[in-house]
């Protein structure tokens, strides 16, 4: 996979898919499909073309009306089961992860001040996108955005400023306690002190690719492999956060 695929990524867009206006019908059929053979509003056979359920009077409420009882329950399911994409539906998990959703990987509600420590409680996996938002402070010297495994860093991203009055890209990882070695390379410094950036971090199954305000920077092989370990996401130094993103694509 190629990170391009991803600059242009919009996270309230990126995991739309089976979405209907109106509300979704079942796969396969059309929007007010009618049960096979049977005219568009049928009548249980052998009953009058408005039947009452089984045991109840001919004109039922609605669950919870006066006079009425329940019509029959799904099997397995709450007394009142609502319709889908209401709050509380029955069968249906309660984390993140619908279409157009941020997938259960991202946290909820963690503050972004920095320095910042967000839990990755499911790891990094293939395809999955990181999206970063923020501004070097006016005075910076340095800011580091890192992918750690408890102590270890799988990825230390680390943007200086001013090393022996160059501007530098430093990535490296930590693996018990040892730093490896550093890598350097990228074709420009995009960051400006007081300026807004983007960062994206695209996890693939063999390395990091990384790109900051829609151009492409570098691609960082892994080094700790365990990616399902990677367990939290850390900024730290001379930068504010104003959002962390985090997408699955396709």
């Amino acid at each position: 996979m190629d990170l391009a695929d991803a600059l242009d990524s919009d996270p309230a867009t990126a995991n739309q898919t089976n979405q209907q206006a109106g509300g979704p019908a079942w796969p396969g059929q059309p929007a007010n499909p009618a049960w096979p053979g049977q005219p568009a509003s049928p009548a249980w056979p052998g009953q009058p073309q408005n039947p009452s359920w089984p045991g109840q009077p001919q004109n039922p409420s609605w669950p919870g009306q006066p006079g009425g009882q329940p019509f029959p329950q799904w099997p397995n399911q709450p007394y009142q089961p609502q319709w889908p994409g209401q709050p509380g539906q029955p069968g249906q998990p309660t984390a993140p992860g619908w279409p157009g959703q941020i997938p259960p990987t991202a946290p909820q509600n963690v503050p972004l001040n920095v320095p910042l420590d967000m839990p990755l409680p499911q790891g990094v996996y293939d395809k999955l996108l990181i999206t970063i938002q923020g501004e070097p402070k006016p005075n910076a010297k340095k800011f580091s955005i890192n992918l750690a495994r408890n102590k270890d860093i799988a990825l230390h991203f680390n943007p200086r400023f001013d090393e022996d009055g160059i501007k530098v890209l430093v990535r490296n990882s930590m693996i018990s306690d040892v730093w490896g070695k550093e890598e350097r390379t990228a074709p420009s410094f995009p960051f400006i002190p007081g300026k807004p950036f983007e960062v994206k971090i695209l996890c693939t199954a063999t390395d990091f690719k990384v790109a900051v305000n829609k151009a492409h920077m570098f691609e960082y092989k892994h080094r700790l492999r365990e990616l399902n370990q990677i367990n939290h996401l850390t900024i730290i130094d001379d930068v504010k956060i104003t959002s962390v993103n985090f997408e699955n694509l396709p």
